[in-house]
């Protein structure tokens, strides 16, 4: 009778309990799936009351355009996707991973961009940034409002005389009328794969900034610049990557925070800083400029020591 109570139990707890077990388990990860939120319940960021494609609100970070942002990709640029985030008082202050922290300037710096927006800047961007003059019409230099910190801060650093602090204070106060991102980038390339960042830059930059980046003329006027100087630094390597200037796409969503960093890398490494074991780099445009040199002194001197035999003979 024991044993086959013991049967019977055994033969109930795998049939009946662990099927059961089971389904109850899928049941509830499928209502987490379905209920908005239920997946993120305990979440520093679970706050969050307004998403839509152009801003994120949220009670610790408040609104935050991610215009200047694009893409689902985690650690792409995005401060809602990426690996860590610091919000203080409905502001975000920083976010990233150990590839790339961006950083949005201190508030402190606000009432001093604001004059010296006033001073250096409104009569081209208008008194608030918005592209607009006091009389309606439009402005010389375009709307800034939602270009995110990086982006004023590369073209200050960039096109202007100001300092680097001055280009921060502004960047903090046009940011302070729309939080928005990108926030401006400290690459931490020390664990960076400048044979990876190599690929990504024959990929996606040689076509432009031409293989070695020397930069080339474009379509209607316009240029790639030379990235090989080395007053390029590599803050304002990843702003172009990720804010786009000018002409220039804007690489943010497709890459990853990590391949951005091998890029930065390998530009202010092997590009900026070349290194030729077969002595001189010939400009470093390829074949063509050693073939030349190879027809020039070899195929001459060929010719000269013909024509020197020539003669004695």
């Amino acid at each position: 009778m024991g044993s086959v109570r013991a049967q019977t139990t055994r033969t109930f707890r795998t049939k009946v309990l662990l099927p059961g077990g089971l389904l109850a388990v899928a049941a509830m990860a499928s209502l987490a799936m379905l209920i908005p939120g239920a997946a993120a319940a305990g979440h520093s960021d679970s706050s969050s009351v307004d998403i839509s494609p152009d801003q994120v609100t949220t009670k610790a970070c408040g609104t935050v355009s991610v215009k200047g942002v694009t893409g689902s990709t985690p650690n792409a640029g995005n401060p809602f996707l990426s690996s860590s985030k610091t919000c203080l008082n409905g502001s975000l202050i920083s976010y990233g991973n150990h590839y790339i922290t961006y950083a949005n300037p201190p508030k402190a710096f606000v009432d001093a961009g604001r004059l010296l927006f006033a001073q250096a800047c409104s009569s081209c961007h208008g008194s608030t940034a918005n592209g607009v003059s006091p009389d309606g019409t439009a402005t010389i230099g375009p709307n800034l409002q939602g270009v995110g910190a990086a982006t004023v801060d590369f073209w200050v650093s960039t096109e202007t005389r100001l300092t680097a602090v001055q280009a921060l204070e502004l960047a903090a106060w046009v940011n302070s009328l729309v939080p928005s991102v990108p926030a401006v980038p400290f690459p931490h390339l020390q664990g960076a794969d400048q044979s990876a960042g190599q690929d990504l830059f024959s990929l996606n930059c040689a076509a432009c900034h031409t293989i070695e980046g020397s930069g080339d003329a474009l379509a209607f006027g316009t240029n790639a610049p030379s990235i090989v100087n080395k007053s390029v630094t590599a803050q304002q390597v990843v702003e172009a990557i990720r804010t786009g200037p000018a002409n220039m796409p804007r690489f943010s969503g497709n890459l990853t925070d990590k391949q951005v960093a091998d890029i930065t890398s390998y530009v202010t490494g092997r590009l900026q800083h070349p290194v030729n074991p077969g002595g001189f780099s010939l400009g470093g445009v390829g074949p063509v400029a050693e073939g030349f040199v190879a027809l020039l002194i070899g195929v001459g001197g060929l010719a000269l020591i013909c024509f020197w035999i020539g003669e004695r003979s």
